[in-house]
């Protein structure tokens, strides 16, 4: 029973890569439910209506603290207009660390501790942080980002979305 759902999970895993590599089609969002850190839920269908980055981070991860700046800029930069971002914290990471870096940088958006891994795992077993989805107001990914993305090129992609319907 397990094989079959680590082979359907992988599979749709690979589909959604495949659509995304390819640029010929968006994939849904996978449906998760993310828990904020002040216990209330978000789930997927929550994102629609509003072009949303999810992004996959750690506090333990030099390049994920470096590139947080310029997510809380391009958060204000934007949330007037539509836009929202969701920090999700790994597994790994201790939430006393995630609770103490959000209060200090004051980001301005939620975030959500991913304590048991299945958030990660839905979203195509994210393990490498920062790994950074761009989800349009449909629910669906467009741009998936290993690594810190171009903000420039984020900022026109977001431009792009949020005049989309």
């Amino acid at each position: 029973m397990k094989r079959m759902l680590y082979g359907a999970a992988a599979a749709a895993v690979l589909a959604m890569g495949a659509a995304l590599y390819m640029g010929t089609a968006s994939a849904a969002a996978p449906q998760s439910t993310f828990v904020l850190l002040d216990g209330s839920r978000k789930s997927t269908t929550d994102l629609k209506g509003r072009v949303t980055l999810v992004n996959f981070w750690a506090t333990s991860c030099v390049t994920c603290v470096g590139e947080m700046p310029k997510v809380i800029a391009t958060y204000d930069k934007y949330h007037p207009k539509g836009y929202d971002t969701l920090a999700v914290a790994m597994s790994y990471d201790p939430p006393s660390y995630v609770v103490n870096f959000t209060e200090t940088r004051k980001l301005p958006f939620n975030v959500a501790i991913d304590n048991t891994g299945d958030v990660a795992r839905a979203w195509g077993d994210v393990q490498l942080t920062p790994t950074t989805f761009l989800v349009n107001k449909r629910g669906e990914i467009v741009k998936r980002y290993v690594g810190e993305p171009n903000f420039a090129e984020l900022h026109q992609l977001i431009e792009k979305l949020l005049v989309e319907g």
